[in-house]
């Protein structure tokens, strides 16, 4: 399994779990991404940080961090 991390630009992804803990799991359900929905990577900045995705049709950036919580297929 890889995380959202570790995806090239250019590639949708199905988000199959969140690792996260309490408030940081919970803002990233908040910002929509929760387990079985697609995220298209647009970007990844020069350093890996942030991470631009779209998810639910809007676009969204994630700091490497964040990303790494985020088990994809």
């Amino acid at each position: 399994m890889r995380t959202l991390k570790e995806i090239p630009c250019g590639n949708t992804v199905k988000v199959t779990k969140l690792t996260g803990e309490g408030l940081v799991k919970r803002r990233i359900m908040d910002m929509g991404i929760t387990k079985g929905v697609e995220v298209f990577v647009r970007k990844v900045a020069p350093l890996g940080d942030p991470v631009e995705v779209t998810v639910r049709g809007y676009e969204l950036s994630l700091r490497k961090a964040d990303a790494e919580m985020i088990m994809v297929e």
